[in-house]
């Protein structure tokens, strides 16, 4: 049995003649938080689409339990545990707090002994009860979707990917457009994941973000690495020079200097 739950080797995507990804690598041990960093145009959301099962590498290899995959669909992942929440949430707003927490696995119930009907009430009460377990404290399992916080709906939808047996929690910018308060509950949802032992994939472009959950780090760029790292081999302030382009960028600087803008 391998030590990874997840490996991509030297993974690469091509859409015609652009390079979406090229020779990329990434391993994941479970209970391990892994940040993906880069800015927009690194590679990040191909990278996803492959991991959740929505595109197949054109070369390399994906890897669960060091077993060799390949999935045919996002349905075909989810089956192996490998739970993408994308920013969109896939929630629906006029739907209640238990309708969207089950939404497609909805608990049932017999009317008149023979006719299967939505168990409203089961719902509702497991709803709230996995939803305390992970310190979310829901008022009303009844109320509206769309009546909640950025940062509520946020960690309903990885609450939800949780109860339902996710081994591999793969998070699409969770903290984009939140609050500093939204953005830390959602940042402490996480480590409580990972002391269940649920591997994360936490992407971002937020260092500040990242760096003090992360067990390690990937840095893309231009559709490739720049490298993986352990936490204890890293500081933050080298993982902001990567993320700027480092010397290129410093470069940059001083070529503006004395310019008026």
């Amino acid at each position: 049995m391998s030590d990874y739950i997840l490996q991509l080797e030297s993974i690469s995507k091509f859409f015609g003649p652009v390079i979406a990804l090229q020779d990329v690598t990434l391993r994941l041990r479970p209970g391990e938080v892994h940040c993906l960093l880069g800015d927009n145009g690194a590679g990040k959301s191909t990278l996803i689409k492959v991991l959740a099962g929505v595109h197949s590498p054109d070369a390399g290899q994906y890897h669960i339990d060091g077993k060799p995959v390949t999935f045919g669909s996002p349905r075909a992942a989810l089956d192996m545990g490998i739970a993408t929440v994308y920013q969109d949430l896939a929630l629906v707003p006029l739907m209640s707090v238990a309708r969207n927490f089950f939404m497609g696995r909805e608990p049932q119930r017999r009317l008149f002994g023979f006719l299967p009907v939505m168990d409203h009430a089961l719902a509702a009460r497991t709803a709230c009860e996995k939803l305390a377990e992970m310190g979310i404290m829901v008022r009303d399992p009844n109320q509206m979707i769309g009546s909640m916080s950025g940062g509520e709906k946020q960690c309903l939808a990885i609450a939800r990917a949780i109860h339902f047996g996710a081994r591999v929690l793969i998070l699409d910018e969770p903290t984009a457009a939140l609050g500093v308060k939204q953005s830390v509950n959602v940042l402490k949802l996480i480590v409580r994941a990972r002391e269940r032992g649920i591997a994360v994939i936490f992407i971002t472009h937020n260092v500040n973000h990242a760096y003090p959950i992360a067990d390690s780090f990937t840095l893309l760029n231009r559709s490739r690495t720049l490298g993986t790292y352990a936490k204890a081999d890293i500081s933050k302030e080298a993982v902001l020079d990567m993320m700027a382009g480092g010397t290129e960028m410093q470069a940059m600087m001083n070529d503006l200097t004395g310019v008026t803008l």
